[in-house]
């Protein structure tokens, strides 16, 4: 099993860090971003949109960080991951589409434009990120877990970009049960941190 991955990109930390906590053995292959390698005919044979993460599993592709989730789960049997129940699997769903939604244009955006000079606005993706922070506190008033009574890919699509919020000056201070939440998260073993970037918020600390 390989997975193509950036270092910086939290799409592809949350794919490794799924495949870290099942316990499975890959290899990690780094796409160097900045020299283009994601564009080359090679690459795009493997993702035509040009992007990481690519799972590639003794010829089964997989591109999509939140499908190679979906793909690990249940590749892995571990049903506790992705549940088979109708309630249980559309509450996944709801929060895969968050992580490709509200994360993906508040604190992933936020940090896109200080890690990589991305052109949004500040003003409005910090916005956003503060809405998803508010209804992930109140979610997350009365459980430790997204969805059910242990940790599922749920959690996982969502940790990356929310544990590194403040590098795009996106501040999780005042949001005790988000912290706690991520906290979690780093407790599970086989849990591999997110690289940290001194940029934003980050740079103080």
């Amino acid at each position: 099993m390989k997975l193509y991955y950036h270092p910086l990109s939290g799409h592809s930390h949350r794919a490794r860090l799924f495949v870290s906590l099942l316990g499975q053995p890959f290899d990690l292959i780094e796409v160097d971003l900045k020299s283009g390698a994601h564009k080359t005919p090679e690459f795009l044979a493997l993702n035509p949109f040009g992007q990481v993460p690519v799972l590639d599993d003794d010829g089964i592709v997989i591109s999509d960080s939140n499908a190679i989730l979906v793909y690990l789960a249940k590749k892995s049997g571990k049903a506790e991951w992705l549940p088979e129940d109708p309630e249980g699997a559309a509450a996944i769903q709801r929060w895969l589409s968050v992580a490709a939604g509200e994360v993906a244009y508040g604190p992933a955006a936020a940090r896109l434009i200080t890690v990589f000079g991305a052109k949004y606005s500040p003003e409005d993706v910090i916005g956003r990120s503060h809405v998803l922070l508010k209804r992930l506190q109140d979610h997350l008033a009365n459980r430790d877990w997204l969805v059910g009574e242990r940790p599922t890919i749920a959690d996982v699509a969502l940790y990356s970009y929310v544990a590194r919020a403040p590098e795009g000056n996106v501040d999780l201070s005042g949001y005790p049960k988000v912290n706690a939440f991520l906290q979690r998260i780093e407790s599970l073993p086989g849990f591999v941190p997110f690289i940290k970037t001194p940029v934003g918020l980050s740079a103080a600390a």
